[in-house]
C-alpha cells in the first residue's frame, strides 16, 4: 500500500527533474551561443579581420569549434534554437533599420534598377548552378544573397525554402568571403572609374552584397556617394519583403515539396517593425539600440547555423554553388555598371 502511494510521487518527480534538465539544456545552449558571438564581435574589431564582420567571424570560430572539439550535444536543444528561433526575432528587429519614408519619398526611381539587380542575380546564379549541377537549395540562397542584402537575406529565406540549417551557415560563410572580395576590388577600382561619385554610390548600392559592403565601397567617394549607395541598397533590401511572399507561394505551389510550407508570421513582423521605426516618433537612440540587439541576435543565430558546418559539407556541397555564385556577382556588377552610366 506504501508503494502504491509513493510510486506517482517518484514519477512525477523524475517527469520535474527532466523538464528541469531539458530546461537548462536548452538554456545552456542558448548562452553558448552568446558567448561565442562575443567573442565574434570582440574578434571582428581585430584590424585585419575587421572587414570579415562580427557575423561571419562568429560562423568561422562555431564551425572550427565543430571540427576541433565536435558538435556539444549536451546542448544541442538550446544551439537549434538560437539558429532557427532567435534568427527569426533577428529578422524581425532587422525591420527597424529599413526607413520605408526615405526609399518612398527618394528612392522610387533607384527602385527598377533594385528590381533589375535582384532578377539578375537569381536568374543567373540559378542557370551557372543548374548547368554545374550544383545544390539547389544553397545555390538559390546565395543567389538571394546575391541579389538583396547578404546574411540578412539568407536568414530570411532558409526557412521558407526549407533549406537545411548545414547549407545556410555554408551560404551566409560564401556570401561574406565573395562579398568581401569585391569590397576590395571596387574601392580600387573607384579611382580609375569613369562614373561620378553619386554614380559610383549607386553602382556600390545595387551591385553589392551586405550593407556593410556597400558602406565599406562608398565611404571613400564621400558623403553624397555612400547617401546614395545606402538608398540603392535599402531598395534591394524593401524588395526581400515581396520576394519571400512570391517564394513561400512558389514552395506552397510546387507538388513536388513534399512539406508543407508554414506562412513566414515572422516576415509580417519585419514588415510591421520597419513601418514603426519609420513612422512611430522612436528617439534615434533606441533605434541604435535594437540595431546593435539586432546584429547581436543574428550573429549569435550564425554560431548555432556554424555548428552545424562539417568540413566535408563545405568540400562536397560549397564549390560549385560559390562558383556559380561568383561568376553572377561578376555579371551583375557588369550590367549595373553600364546601367548606372546610361540612365543615371
Amino acid at each position: 500500500m506504501q508503494l502504491q502511494k509513493t510510486y506517482p510521487k517518484a514519477i512525477h518527480s523524475q517527469n520535474n527533474h527532466g523538464q528541469c534538465d531539458r530546461w537548462w539544456r536548452g538554456l545552456s545552449g542558448i548562452l553558448f551561443t552568446f558567448v561565442m558571438a562575443l567573442l565574434g564581435i570582440g574578434l571582428a574589431k581585430i584590424p585585419l579581420i575587421i572587414h570579415l564582420g562580427s557575423m561571419i567571424t562568429a560562423i568561422l570560430l562555431a564551425i572550427i569549434y565543430r571540427q576541433v572539439f565536435g558538435y556539444p550535444e549536451a546542448i544541442r536543444e538550446g544551439v537549434q534554437y538560437s539558429g532557427k528561433k532567435l534568427l527569426r526575432y533577428a529578422i524581425i528587429l532587422f525591420g527597424f533599420r529599413l526607413n520605408v519614408d526615405v526609399i518612398l519619398q527618394q528612392g522610387l526611381g533607384l527602385i527598377i534598377q533594385d528590381v533589375l539587380s535582384i532578377t539578375l542575380a537569381i536568374t543567373a546564379t540559378m542557370l551557372i548552378a543548374k548547368w554545374l549541377k550544383a545544390s539547389q537549395s544553397l545555390s538559390l540562397l546565395l543567389a538571394v544573397g546575391t541579389g538583396i542584402c547578404g546574411a540578412a537575406a539568407i536568414a530570411a529565406v532558409s526557412p521558407i525554402i526549407k533549406a537545411k540549417e548545414e547549407d545556410t551557415a555554408i551560404g551566409v560563410g560564401i556570401i561574406a568571403l565573395i562579398g568581401t572580395v569585391f569590397t576590395v576590388i571596387y574601392t580600387l577600382l573607384y579611382p580609375i572609374m569613369p562614373l561620378t561619385d553619386i554614380q559610383y554610390g549607386v553602382w556600390s548600392g545595387a551591385s553589392l552584397h551586405e550593407i556593410a559592403h556597400v558602406a565599406a565601397a562608398s565611404a571613400p567617394a564621400g558623403e553624397d556617394a555612400l547617401a546614395f549607395a545606402l538608398l540603392a541598397k535599402l531598395g534591394r533590401v524593401l524588395l526581400l519583403i515581396p520576394l519571400c511572399f512570391l517564394l513561400a507561394y512558389w514552395m506552397g505551389k510546387d507538388k513536388n515539396k513534399a512539406a508543407k510550407v508554414d506562412f513566414p508570421w515572422f516576415l509580417v513582423g519585419f514588415v510591421l517593425a520597419s513601418l514603426i521605426g519609420t513612422y512611430a516618433a522612436i528617439p534615434k537612440v533606441l533605434l541604435d539600440y535594437i540595431a546593435t540587439f539586432s546584429s547581436f541576435l543574428l550573429t549569435a543565430a550564425m554560431v548555432g547555423l556554424g555548428l552545424n558546418v562539417s568540413s566535408q559539407a563545405l568540400r562536397t556541397r560549397g564549390l560549385k554553388p560559390l562558383i556559380s555564385m561568383f561568376v553572377s556577382s561578376i555579371i551583375l556588377s557588369i550590367i549595373s555598371f553600364i546601367y548606372t552610366i546610361v540612365f543615371l
